[in-house]
């Protein structure tokens, strides 16, 4: 008897449960558009060589709406218990730990060990929250966080590191950058914070205003030249 049938049978006699996660089938874009902040974080891992010591591995959690930079973690490794601790982070810095809210973030990962391990399947449980994987081999489902490693490490290795020490100087500093300065065309053109903490209507109704004043008085100037 194969596995498929046994479990056909098993899940038919309501013996088993669904599993924690969902695996989506690959697509040009995510299927369910967020709509607001810590509804879906996206998380992912990236590596570094620091010359002399070896491998650093980065663990973040991205909010989907926003693309703000919630959590990050260097690590030695790439375990669920990296990815566990950077959730912890996560949850305490966006207030979702001790918010009462009906839904909790949905995590979007990939299909990495660390990701499909039951460790991190009973912490998803244990938190109320539930878990999304992409499809395999199809990176761009995790399209936001994989653009951000790209954007981080176009600046972080224009630099050479000796120690952990200075690679995390770097990536707090640029996280910091990328957060709160640095404009970003798919939001309008406003920062991830804005968009994370619900200034950017605010923010891009005033550019309208200021729109508007100049173009009127550009009109006024070029009325009176013409007078």
């Amino acid at each position: 008897m194969s596995e498929a049938t046994v479990y056909r049978l098993l899940k038919a006699h309501d013996l088993i449960t669904s599993p924690a996660y969902t695996v989506i089938k690959a697509a040009e874009a995510f299927h369910t558009k967020t709509t607001r902040p810590n509804e879906m974080w996206q998380t992912d891992f990236t590596y570094f060589k620091i010359i002399g010591w070896g491998w650093m591995y980065l663990s973040t959690v991205l909010d989907d709406y926003s693309r703000y930079i919630i959590a990050w973690k260097l690590c030695t490794t790439m375990r669920a218990e990296d990815v566990t601790d950077t959730l912890d982070m996560a949850l305490a810095a966006s207030g979702c730990d001790h918010a009462n809210v009906l839904h909790r973030p949905r995590l979007l990962s990939d299909n990495g060990p660390s990701y499909i391990a039951g460790e991190l399947a009973e912490y998803i449980e244990a938190n109320k929250m539930s878990h999304v994987r992409g499809a395999p081999f199809h990176p761009q489902t995790q399209g936001k966080i994989e653009r951000w490693h790209q954007t981080l490490k176009n600046r972080v290795l224009l630099e050479n590191y000796f120690l952990p020490g200075d690679l995390h100087q770097q990536i707090e500093a640029f996280v910091e950058h990328y957060n709160h300065c640095r404009y970003h065309e798919s939001l309008d053109n406003v920062t991830p914070a804005d968009a994370y903490f619900g200034r950017a209507p605010a923010i891009i109704k005033r550019r309208e205003r200021i729109k508007r004043q100049t173009l009127e008085y550009r009109r006024l100037q070029h009325r009176r030249l013409a007078a």
